[in-house]
């Protein structure tokens, strides 16, 4: 597959068949986000990994009743991580990690969307009541939640912008 193929095809999933990933498939998914580029190398993200029903569901408690949550086989909570402070200062904290955890999500699922998966990435969720669900501790900060599986549907493509209105050559 052709990453501009991926990119383009790509889309958001929110019914997920019951099937579960396989080992090799969800190792690739980890490789994936640990391999993308971080700011002076620093990888300063973590990433939880959940396949508890139970913990799922408290994600959707806190995340606008989303229940495909849930119902996704494999939910990835990405968090920043505060302690770019010490290398960055307050810039580091509040743009390099985040761009850190986008470029491993973005990766991921692609890596995801090439093995037959699909994904969404959800923002609309309470960063203190998802932090206290998953006991992180006080240096990571969920920045977004990304439920992952085999999907139940098949959307099609939305609409994009102009390339003459979204880019500006100079």
């Amino acid at each position: 597959m052709k990453i501009i193929d991926a990119v383009k095809n790509r889309r958001s999933i929110r019914k997920f068949q019951r099937k579960s990933i396989p080992e090799d498939i969800i190792r690739d998914l980890k490789n994936a986000l640990i391999w993308a580029p971080s700011a002076g190398n620093l990888q300063a993200r973590k990433f939880i990994f959940v396949f508890s029903h139970d913990v799922k569901s408290r994600l959707v408690a806190h995340a606008l009743r989303q229940s495909f949550i849930a119902d996704a086989p494999l939910t990835i909570v990405a968090c920043t991580d505060s302690r770019i402070k010490e290398k960055y200062g307050e810039r580091g904290v509040n743009l390099y990690t985040i761009q850190d955890v986008s470029a491993s999500i973005m990766g991921m699922m692609l890596v995801a969307h090439e093995a037959g998966l699909g994904s969404v990435w959800i923002g609309a969720f309470d960063e203190a009541k998802v932090s206290d669900a998953l006991n992180l501790p006080h240096n990571l900060t969920p920045v977004a939640i990304v439920p992952v599986g085999y999907p139940a549907e098949s959307p099609s493509a939305p609409p994009r912008v102009s390339i003459q209105d979204a880019i500006e050559e100079v």
